[in-house]
């Protein structure tokens, strides 16, 4: 049923991700019809409103002059306005501030009413082939790589499927720190340009997805997906695993080559495994 934007009403409208096709009509209706659109970039939105034929004015409304744009949409809702907000792509408020927008609306009593539509995250996982019924979206992992390492020591033991967005001047850092981490295979999927032309599914394991990508230059925006660990699997501890490491260290086999034997047949990184063998005195018992 159709009916006109309410007055004082927060719109939250997903765009598509790449292919224009998946614009929704309820979607353009509304760009149409409220009175003011809040855009991440007001160029690039421009462009999709100049394809829809919507004329309604804009106003820029991003991460860096989010803190005194909250209060003004406030007051233009608050005075009766009906305001869009869109991102780049897909919907806004996820891996974008959008969501401080909504939470300030939500603590002000101000209706907001979400518009559904594209979702780089469950397009890639509907697609992927991995485990859908429960999963973990994490946005953008740390630039840096020790931060990066710290974030996936954390989800190392997590069951549900991992998505992750990333860049792709990072993407080849990043699977390297996965490999490290996560071990050499576990499964991987890695959605390419989502929707457009030269959408692409890589599946493998995170050294294949490394010796992949050495081959082929990095190009577009990049999902990946990784399949939990196994529930099945039991979860060894830090008391346990020092204890294999020992009796290997016993036999004189040095720190580094236990650690690289026990990850082998075992779900543990590597990286983890040596960092313990550096506190095993060898007169342990």
């Amino acid at each position: 049923m159709q009916s006109e934007p309410k007055p004082g009403t927060l719109y939250i409208v997903g765009t598509p991700i790449g292919n224009l096709e998946d614009m929704t009509f309820r979607a353009v209706r509304i760009l149409q019809a409220v009175d003011i659109i809040a855009a991440e970039d007001t160029r690039h939105t421009g462009k999709l409103l100049q394809h829809f034929q919507v004329k309604t004015p804009q106003m820029s409304y991003h991460e860096h002059n989010r803190n005194s744009r909250i209060p003004e949409i406030l007051e233009y809702l608050q005075f009766g306005k009906a305001i869009a907000l869109v991102s780049d792509a897909g919907m806004p408020g996820i891996s974008d501030p959008g969501y401080e927008l909504v939470k300030a609306c939500v603590e002000a009593e101000i209706t907001v009413v979400p518009i559904p539509g594209a979702s780089a995250v469950i397009t890639a996982l509907s697609a992927s082939g991995l485990a859908t019924d429960k999963f973990i979206f994490e946005g953008f992992l740390p630039a840096k790589s020790q931060q990066r390492r710290q974030k996936l020591e954390y989800l190392q033991a997590e069951a549900r499927t991992l998505v992750f967005y990333e860049s792709p001047h990072r993407l080849r850092d990043t699977l390297k720190d996965l490999e490290t981490v996560l071990g050499s295979d576990r499964q991987i999927v890695i959605a390419r340009e989502l929707t457009k032309l030269y959408e692409e599914f890589w599946h493998g394991t995170t050294s294949e997805a490394i010796a992949h990508y050495q081959q082929q230059e990095p190009q577009g925006e990049y999902t990946l997906l990784l399949a939990g660990i196994e529930p099945s699997k039991p979860q060894i501890t830090e008391a346990e695993l020092k204890t294999e490491l020992l009796a290997m260290m016993k036999q004189g086999i040095s720190r580094s080559q236990a650690s690289r034997q026990l990850a082998k047949e075992i779900s543990v990184s590597r990286n983890k495994l040596y960092q313990l063998a550096l506190t095993i005195e060898l007169d342990d018992e």
